[in-house]
């Protein structure tokens, strides 16, 4: 099950990777997303933010609440800010009792789900910031399969478990499967899965490999 120190981990190996590449030009686009590497950090650290803050509500749905990374600031501050929200994500999963919920669009999720959502967005983002930057990251495979399974537990984890978790948040083509546009989580408890496929509000359905 996914929790707190799985966040700090994702973050950690997140921004290592990105420090790698600080000097690098970040205002490039990043290939089939509408956001440039810049932009894309950013994203991340703001969602994990989010996810902090959903938690602690208590599972309401919050419209008081307005928050933006910039994308103008240096990258190392950037790569600083993303750690740094993704710290509190980690501590209010920490502090947060297995009764506690918050409000996420897929589902209304527990704590372990949004530690693995934390690390998805951290471990994907970071893949879509080195395609920007024609690089390739490549997480742990204890990480990635960690947030396989409890996000997306229809999807098994075969012999390339990053691939599969790549192929389940639509970003590539896998064994024949096309790439998926209408991916979902499930970041409600496990317990409460039904053994179906989600698929996200709006989307078509997904397809299991």
């Amino acid at each position: 099950m996914t929790g707190a120190a799985d966040v700090r981990r994702a973050a950690q190996f997140c921004a290592e990777f990105l420090d790698t590449a600080a000097n690098a030009d970040w205002d490039v686009a990043v290939p089939d997303l509408d956001l440039s590497v810049a932009g894309v950090v950013a994203h991340t650290a703001e969602g994990c933010l989010w996810y902090a803050i959903d938690l602690a509500a208590g599972g309401r749905d919050l419209q008081s609440v307005e928050h933006r990374v910039t994308t103008d600031a240096p990258n190392d501050d950037l790569v600083a800010t993303l750690v740094a929200y993704a710290s509190v994500a980690a501590a209010v999963v920490e502090v947060s009792p297995d009764s506690a919920r918050g409000f996420h669009p897929m589902g209304t999720a527990d704590p372990s789900g949004f530690a693995a959502m934390a690390c998805d967005e951290l471990l994907i983002h970071a893949d879509d910031a080195a395609r920007g930057l024609g690089r390739t990251f490549r997480p742990p495979v204890d990480l990635s399969r960690k947030v396989l399974r409890r996000l997306f537990p229809w999807v098994m984890p075969g012999d390339d478990v990053w691939a599969r978790l790549r192929w389940a948040n639509g970003r590539i083509a896998l064994d024949g499967q096309d790439r998926l546009t209408g991916w979902a989580w499930h970041c409600a408890p496990l317990e409460d899965w039904d053994g179906t496929v989600p698929s996200a509000p709006g989307r078509s359905e997904p397809t299991e490999p």
